[in-house]
């Protein structure tokens, strides 16, 4: 284990800190397509999954895993209990991580701004504990560990549950999920049909809420849905290609404008149900004003809906489709004019809408920004989209045991529904599953949220701890 400083951390800390540290130096990348793994790649999974079962002697002598999709897991522990493949339990975490940025090429690691390697794994000691820096310590390798580490305990007390257990480690979360996919094919044609399941998504948060102190708890009663879609301008292949005689109308300047188009034009912003739920458990924990407010959100929608956006990016996201420019392809040299431009729009469907409503704001906004475009033709073409999932409850016994595990390993946290932003491997059992919830059990500040994907992502030993905690208190509960 890496480590710099001093601080005094219990051995639990520090075994926890050490475990996942080992995880992080796997360098599970997400594979790029969702074709046959090459053999370097399915060598890596094969090294993490042979720690997984150094690490979990008993989960992995108890628990009977298949492999699934190209290197997935799917684990069955049969319940002592009659509830059957109706009554199921699916307990889900992904093993790959996406990849870290590397800086300009010439810098490296730490002129894109990591304070240590991203797969270095380093544990740094302070005044505040342990911190593990590295890729999958928050996405979704800590997680997998805390989980894990909870059934261990589990099991090696005699513990056995009254439920059918399954376990779901994907292998390609970040690349739309072709080996969860493959999983509940498995399960659909078994007949399960999972009373609950829990993934990642929300987290133990501060910062959410403007004015909130405690911390929240928001797990994810929904999930919103994706698309990822093209826009591709095509010039006149017959116009001049030497940027020495450009032409009045470009590929590459129409493309612009229809991206700077949807920019401005954001789709609308509505207050759902869930989004109302969430105000409501929120108002005890805010001040006056803000308390009134909050707790009438069910009759102010439409003021909430004009002014919520304004108070950060991720309560926008809360109350819309958003739109994201991700991907620009142009000319494939300086001096040549681009005959073909093409931009790439990554969307997150709000649960108030649609794929289809999506798209067709889209095209909207573009054909007006572009009109008719003398020499240069515009299309709009849907690459890959899932639908929003419908909600899961929020007020009866499966989000009453989400509730009690929080309170054992986060006392002061206040359980709150919300529809999650980003998407899960979840998504692909939630048509089977009578409930789906999105919760990762550890405590995640506004940076860390903000380091998930991106630089110095990290998490603290004591939040690995509470995350044992949570998943022990639940195991106990099923």
């Amino acid at each position: 284990m890496n480590r710099a400083g001093a601080s005094a951390a219990s051995p639990r800390e520090r075994d926890l800190a050490e475990r996942l540290s080992t995880l992080v130096r796997i360098a599970t990348v997400t594979p790029p397509d969702d074709g046959p793994l090459a053999p370097e790649v399915a060598l890596t999974f094969t090294h993490l999954q042979e720690q997984l079962r150094e690490f979990f002697p008993h989960v992995f002598s108890t628990v009977r895993f298949e492999a699934v999709g190209r290197a997935g897991l799917l684990g069955h522990l049969e319940g002592s209990g009659n509830a059957g493949a109706q009554g199921a339990v699916v307990l889900m975490a992904h093993q790959d991580v996406v990849p870290a940025p590397t800086g300009d090429g010439t810098g490296g690691w730490h002129s894109a701004g990591w304070s240590h390697p991203p797969f270095a794994g380093v544990v740094a000691e302070g005044s505040d504990g342990l911190t593990i820096y590295g890729r999958g310590t928050l996405d979704d390798k800590g997680s997998l560990l805390v989980l894990c580490e909870a059934l261990e305990g589990s099991l090696a007390s005699g513990w056995l549950p009254q439920r059918d257990l399954y376990l779901l480690f994907g292998a390609d979360e970040e690349a739309e999920g072709p080996s969860a996919v493959a999983a509940v094919e498995v399960l659909r044609e078994r007949g399960v049909n999972p009373w609950l399941v829990l993934d990642e998504g929300g987290a133990v948060v501060s910062g959410a809420i403007p004015g909130m102190r405690a911390p929240m708890a928001a797990i994810g009663v929904a999930e919103k849905g994706v698309v990822s879609l093209e826009i591709v301008a095509q010039a006149d292949p017959t116009q001049p290609a030497h940027a020495s005689t450009p032409p009045r109308r470009s590929a590459v300047a129409t493309l612009a404008r229809a991206l700077t188009a949807l920019e401005r034009h954001p789709h609308p912003a509505v207050v759902d149900e869930v989004t109302v739920a969430m105000l409501n458990a929120v108002a005890p924990h805010v001040r006056p004003p803000l308390r009134s407010v909050l707790s009438r959100a069910g009759k102010l929608r439409g003021v909430l809906a004009a002014v919520v956006p304004n108070l950060g990016a991720e309560l926008a996201a809360m109350l819309r489709t958003t739109m994201a420019l991700t991907q620009l392809q142009g000319s494939s040299a300086p001096n040549v004019i681009a005959s073909s431009a093409r931009g790439v729009v990554n969307m997150r469907v709000a649960t108030t809408s649609s794929v289809a409503e999506a798209v067709a704001h889209v095209e909207r906004v573009v054909s007006r920004a572009v009109g008719k475009t003398r020499g240069v033709k515009v299309k709009v073409r849907v690459m890959a989209a899932t639908e929003p999932t419908p909600a899961s409850p929020s007020g009866e016994e499966r989000w009453a045991l989400l509730t009690e595990a929080l309170a054992a390993a986060y006392p002061d946290a206040v359980p709150v529904p919300y529809t999650m932003l980003a998407a899960s491997d979840s998504r692909h059992i939630a048509p089977i599953a009578q409930a789906t919830y999105r919760f990762s059990p550890l405590a995640m500040s506004a940076a860390q949220r903000a380091s998930i994907h991106g630089v110095d992502e990290h998490v603290s030993a004591a939040s690995l701890v509470a995350g044992v905690q949570f998943y022990t208190t639940l195991l106990e509960r099923i």
